[in-house]
């Protein structure tokens, strides 16, 4: 005999009337649909747009540098099918054989005529040094810029974000001679190619254990791609 006080299951219905036993939720087709297209869709997206972006730019260096061949000379004359990537390969060639040439006396006495003559021009020597700079700090194998993460507080103070070292430790800055300073470029999201140059105190840029590969994700996913605990900044200090 069950005792009247000891506490009784809840099912919903009201005391004395039958009660209401509901069954277990189960998953509708709709639902478990959207589960595979957004599946499908996760699977599919990346790989899509990575066959995209190559073939696009396979086929746009193939359109500046497959018309270099003379005509009688392509091969799409003598076979029934066009070959993809020829203008890539046109073009590792050339500036296999450019870089060649530009590291000899020859090639550097031909190289400085250039660069005078550039110089000469108003408008045009800007551009020429700006990207000249650009690429010889971004593809030199010997320079540490754009090498390191840094955690800096950007863009009030409380708030947080990643920002990329560029530049070494200078003590000569105007106005601020004395102070340890260090150029770091942050970038916005999910854009990285644009961003702010800000010269911050040295014990303000904490760096991170985290490779530039990681940080760019980390940026163009808006956050979602996060890199796991050892990312974490060296005990919350800036490295010397």
């Amino acid at each position: 005999m069950k005792d009247p006080d000891s506490p009784q299951p809840e099912t919903g219905s009201p005391p004395g009337e039958t009660p209401l036993i509901l069954p277990p939720r189960k998953h509708g087709l709709m639902a478990r649909l959207r589960t595979y297209f957004f599946t499908g869709l996760i699977v599919a997206a990346p790989i899509g747009l990575t066959v995209y972006i190559t073939t696009w730019f396979v086929d746009l260096v193939d359109t500046w540098f497959v018309p270099l061949i003379p005509a009688q000379y392509q091969p799409d004359r003598y076979l029934p099918f066009d070959i993809p990537g020829l203008g890539l390969i046109i073009a590792l060639v050339l500036l296999t054989l450019l870089g060649a040439l530009a590291a000899n006396f020859f090639g550097q006495a031909l190289l400085a005529l250039t660069e005078r003559i550039v110089e000469r021009m108003p408008v045009v020597r800007s551009i020429y040094s700006a990207l000249k700079q650009i690429f010889e700090t971004v593809l030199s194998q010997s320079n540490n810029s754009f090498r390191e993460v840094a955690l800096v507080e950007y863009p009030r103070k409380g708030s947080y974000t990643l920002a990329f070292i560029t530049t070494s430790i200078r003590t000569d800055l105007p106005g601020l001679a004395g102070r340890e300073m260090i150029g770091v470029f942050v970038p916005t999201t999910p854009n990285p190619t644009s961003g702010f140059f800000l010269y911050m105190p040295r014990e303000e840029v904490s760096v991170l254990d985290m490779s530039v590969e990681d940080g760019l994700k980390m940026i163009v996913s808006m956050g979602i791609v996060e890199p796991g605990p050892k990312k974490l900044p060296k005990n919350g200090k800036s490295k010397p």
